[in-house]
């Protein structure tokens, strides 16, 4: 297709308003519930602009994005409003097209007043495509933006060409990992700390992590074990005209899981691992030999003299401190309670999956291995896992 033809087909898609809106569900794993949907534009079926790629470039190279993207927009705000979608309504913004002179500023508002929707359900989706070097316009850009009731979206977190400046100065609401870091993330290790990483500085600046792309049931789980919460790809839902409104029939059965949630709503009582705790005053080196004759103990629970819990031990966690320099013969007959770690997190039996979940998955960087521990009447009980309590999460009713 010649660049003329392309031109022609661009200013036909303008002329008529060509472009139609599919919607992706963003799901909440932890509460089974679907947090709103990315708004996808497509050129006309027939047309060989159908393809976003191709349009945008298109749109792009003619110096018509803006052009484009407000009709995208508008499009968009009244297809979800004519099928009263429930949650946020993620929107795809370049930067570049909020920094030109001819961007209308309140444009985007009067597009939600027109079709009903209030200015807290949109989340501006910054789609980065090409530098961005006017960072300080791009900034009040988005507080106008943060000042009428929006949210703030990064997308393609690591793709970008100055992605992690943006999430520095602009601190989104949430951030969307790139599709190359969820493929094959369950094949690959380096992936896996990359994501970690965007876990644990998501932590710090409050925002939200959004995994999109996700295609394979084994992505699903890995992401699951790290404590990614929202999730977005076409194992779940490919994008749709009219998307499915209820959460529970989108996520999998992921091999492996446990039978469906029994009706007494005390759901963690199967999940106890009735694992001894240690006294605080037991000698490490005791600790590493009950480490060393269960090569599956992953976590031990420290308890005072009242069998409170007051502090947890990792494997790893252990090893790498007693890896340091004169650390094994410094610290092997001293208690338990001098290396041992006060960041764990306890949960009462009586607390529901869900409130669980969202503890779990509130911090940085929960490990696989890294079990949490369970009490009750502020006692010792056992210890639980991670990916027990997600599996369970995600079994459908």
């Amino acid at each position: 297709m010649t660049v003329i033809e392309q031109l022609s087909a661009l200013d036909t898609i303008l002329a008529q308003g060509g472009v139609h809106s599919l919607f992706q569900p963003i799901v909440s794993l932890s509460q089974q519930q679907i947090l709103g949907f990315e708004a996808l534009s497509r050129g006309p079926s027939n047309s060989p602009l159908h393809s976003p790629i191709n349009l945008f470039a298109v749109a792009r190279q003619a110096g018509r994005l803006n052009e484009l993207e407000v009709m995208c927009r508008e499009t968009a705000c009244r297809r979800f409003s004519e099928q009263r979608l429930d949650g946020k309504l993620f929107l795809n913004v370049s930067p570049e097209s909020l920094v030109e002179p001819l961007h209308e500023n309140g444009r985007t508002l009067q597009l939600l007043q027109r079709y009903g929707i209030s200015p807290n359900q949109v989340v501006i989706e910054l789609t980065e495509q090409t530098p961005t070097d006017d960072f300080q316009l791009l900034f009040n850009a988005l507080h106008h933006y943060r000042a009428m009731g929006f949210s703030i979206a990064l997308d393609d977190l690591g793709a970008g060409y100055s992605s992690l400046r943006l999430w520095s100065e602009l601190r989104p609401d949430y951030v969307k990992i790139d599709r190359h870091f969820i493929d094959g993330i369950h094949q690959d290790a380096l992936k896996r700390e990359f994501v970690g990483s965007i876990l644990q500085i998501a932590k710090a600046s409050r925002a939200q992590v959004i995994a999109e792309g996700i295609e394979l049931e084994e992505e699903l789980l890995v992401l699951i074990e790290m404590g990614v919460d929202l999730v977005q790809g076409y194992l779940l839902c490919r994008p749709q005209e009219q998307p499915p409104r209820d959460a529970r029939g989108l996520i999998p059965r992921l091999e492996g899981s446990h039978p469906p949630l029994s009706e007494d709503g005390n759901h963690l009582a199967a999940l106890i691992i009735e694992q001894a705790a240690v006294q605080r005053d037991t000698s490490t080196r005791q600790v590493l030999e009950a480490f060393r004759l269960q090569a599956d103990l992953n976590t031990l629970a420290v308890v005072d003299d009242e069998g409170r819990p007051c502090g947890i031990v990792h494997r790893h966690a252990l090893s790498d401190a007693l890896f340091e320099p004169f650390a094994a013969g410094l610290f092997a007959r001293k208690p338990i309670s001098r290396v041992m770690s006060s960041d764990f997190l306890a949960v009462d039996i009586k607390q529901s999956l869900q409130q669980v979940s969202r503890l779990l998955t509130g911090r940085a960087r929960q490990r696989i291995e890294e079990d949490f521990v369970i009490i009750q009447g502020g006692r010792y009980l056992g210890l639980g896992r991670l990916i027990d309590v997600l599996r369970l999460i995600t079994e459908p009713a």
